[in-house]
């Protein structure tokens, strides 16, 4: 029998130039220094695991001794395959692209980063940058880095709760003040940032604008669904759906006898009771997060009256790319 079971983590709390001071919407106790909170890591390799026989061990750890375990057999490797993570901009992030797989093989990488944006909430004007204005080549993006001129070459659009948001890898991106995000990803940190509004922080101009695609799949995904759960996107590298549980409800980390995926769970709003036959029951509240480990297949979520979360896992079949609004950037 597997010695794993649900594994609750505790968050990472990372500084940023562009975060915040005020984390009291999500996490109320934790205490801030004299820097920014832009990020917090729910998912991330050096979580550790805050309940059972593995409290104290890193997800990493964990990964690394258990392998498709953990991770089930739609994984590539023994890295846990998906990082989650909230992030809190006050400021506007720095314009930056991330590699594709070939692009991060080639470098060496264990994989490429595409990623998605959940909005959680965002002020009147948030907005975001998805690739080039139509028409706009590489040369004019490396002459605007050397001008100051990039944001204006970028393709901004407004933000509301309940966007879901795709950013294909190759996409050139930035994230503006006034939002807060629930971000699933490939479990990459390799950021290549182009521009930094004057900043001084380094910028990776030969391998960003290596890594850019003029054309990519980035936008607005249709979310689908109903009866409690919207999926809001499924992609090549990860589905995300969203459900408001008012009554138990059981799941598999079974997709088909063939294929299996660790599922994460990322608390919204109220508190969800976690069971499976084989281990404790867990809590999962708001801004916390726990992995259903794949081999341990069927499990069950419990509302403590309502409960509202995220759920992300490696898809269970070959899946295209989704269709986006705006249609592919170019």
């Amino acid at each position: 029998m597997s010695q794993l079971y649900p594994l609750l983590l505790l968050p990472e709390f990372y500084e940023r130039v562009w975060g915040t001071h005020d984390l009291s919407d999500f996490y109320p106790s934790h205490q801030i220094g004299n820097q920014p909170i832009g990020e917090v890591w729910l998912t991330g390799d050096g979580c550790r695991v805050a309940n059972g026989n593995l409290q104290g061990c890193t997800l990493r750890e964990v990964a690394e001794r258990f392998g498709a375990e953990l991770n089930g057999s739609a994984a590539r490797d023994r890295r846990f395959p998906l990082l989650m993570k909230i992030i809190f901009p006050k400021d506007k992030l720095s314009v930056q692209v991330h590699p594709d797989d070939h692009a991060a093989a080639r470098a060496s990488l264990p994989c490429g980063k595409t990623e998605c944006w959940y909005v959680l909430s965002a002020e009147r004007g948030a907005r975001v940058a998805l690739g080039l204005k139509s028409g706009t080549r590489r040369a004019q993006v490396e002459a605007s880095i050397r001008d100051n001129t990039m944001e204006q070459l970028l393709n901004w659009i407004e933000v509301t709760p309940g966007d879901l948001i795709y950013v294909d890898a190759g996409t050139i991106h930035a994230i503006g003040p006034g939002c807060v995000l629930l971000e699933t990803q490939q479990n990459s940190d390799t950021t290549y940032r182009l521009y930094d509004y004057g900043r001084p922080r380094e910028l990776h101009i030969e391998r960003g604008l290596g890594a850019m695609k003029e054309v990519t799949r980035a936008g607005k995904v249709k979310s689908r669904g109903g009866n409690g759960r919207v999926v809001l996107v499924s992609s090549p590298c990860f589905e995300v759906d969203k459900m408001l549980l008012k009554q138990e409800k059981a799941f598999s980390t079974a997709a088909d006898p063939q294929l299996s995926s660790a599922h994460c769970i990322v608390g919204l709003r109220g508190c969800g009771i976690i069971e499976c036959d084989s281990a404790p029951a867990i809590s999962v509240g708001r801004g916390e997060a726990a992995v259903i480990p794949a081999s341990l297949r069927d499990y069950r979520i419990r509302p403590q009256w309502e409960f509202e979360c995220v759920r992300a896992m490696l898809p269970g079949e070959k899946v295209g790319e989704p269709e986006t609004v705006p249609k592919p950037i170019t």
